[in-house]
C-alpha cells in the first residue's frame, strides 16, 4: 500500500490525501511534523535529505518528495490530468503558480500567524509583504475563474487540487475571501465533488 508521510494540518500534505480520497484509492498516513523536529530525524532524512513533507513512499520502497510532484505521480492517467497536451501544460503552469506566487504568500502568512514557533519571523514587514503578494495571487485566480468553472478546461484537474489546499484556509492568514466571490464559488464546487474530504481527514478516521 502507498504511504504518505506528512502533517495532518499542512496544506501541502493535504493535496495528495485529497487526491487519493477523490480517486477512492487506499493509502496509509504516517504523521511526521516539521514543528517537532520529526523531519530532521536521521531515518526521515535518509528518505528525503531536504527534510520536508509530504513524502510519498511506494510499495517497493522508493520515495518521492514535493507535493506537486506527488500529485503528478498519483494523478497520472486519471480524470484529473487532461488528455490534451496544451491543457496539461496549462495545468502544470497553474501548479508552478501555486508554488511560486501563491504558497509563499498565502500559506506562509498563515504559518506566521498560526504557529507559535513562527512568531519571531512574523515581522511587520514580512506580514505586509505576504499580505500584498497573497492578494495579488488571489486576484489572478479570481480573474481566471471569472470566465471558467475550473482552472483548466471544463473539469477539475490537479491544478484545482493544488490551489484549493491553501486557498480554502486563506482566511486564517488574514485574507478576506468575501472580496473574491468567484473564488468562493470555486471552493464550493470542489467541496461538492464526490468523495471530497476536508483537511483534517485521515484514512481510517
Amino acid at each position: 500500500m502507498l504511504t504518505i508521510h506528512g502533517m495532518a494540518d499542512s496544506g501541502n500534505c493535504y493535496k495528495p490525501r485529497l487526491l487519493m480520497a477523490l480517486l477512492g484509492r487506499p493509502f496509509r498516513h504516517v504523521e511526521v511534523s516539521t514543528l517537532d523536529g520529526g523531519t530532521k530525524q536521521p531515518a526521515f532524512l535518509a528518505a528525503n535529505p531536504n527534510g520536508k513533507v509530504p513524502l510519498l513512499e511506494l510499495e517497493d520502497g522508493r520515495t518521492l518528495p514535493e507535493s506537486n510532484a506527488i500529485l503528478c505521480y498519483l494523478g497520472d492517467g486519471t480524470r484529473f490530468v487532461p488528455d490534451d497536451r496544451f491543457a496539461r501544460a496549462e495545468m502544470l503552469g497553474w501548479m508552478f503558480f501555486e508554488q511560486y506566487s501563491h504558497e509563499p504568500h498565502i500559506a506562509v502568512r498563515r504559518s506566521l500567524l498560526v504557529y507559535p514557533q513562527m512568531r519571531e519571523a512574523a515581522t511587520p514587514q514580512r506580514l505586509a509583504d505576504t499580505l500584498a503578494g497573497g492578494h495579488k495571487a488571489l486576484a489572478v485566480m479570481e480573474q481566471r475563474l471569472s470566465g471558467a468553472q475550473w482552472l483548466v478546461g471544463d473539469a477539475p484537474s490537479l491544478a484545482d487540487i493544488a490551489l484549493y489546499a491553501y486557498t480554502h484556509r486563506a482566511g486564517e492568514g488574514g485574507f478576506e475571501l468575501t472580496d473574491y466571490p468567484v473564488i468562493r464559488a470555486w471552493l464550493t464546487r470542489i467541496e461538492a465533488l464526490p468523495d471530497y474530504r476536508p483537511i483534517g481527514w485521515l484514512p481510517g478516521a
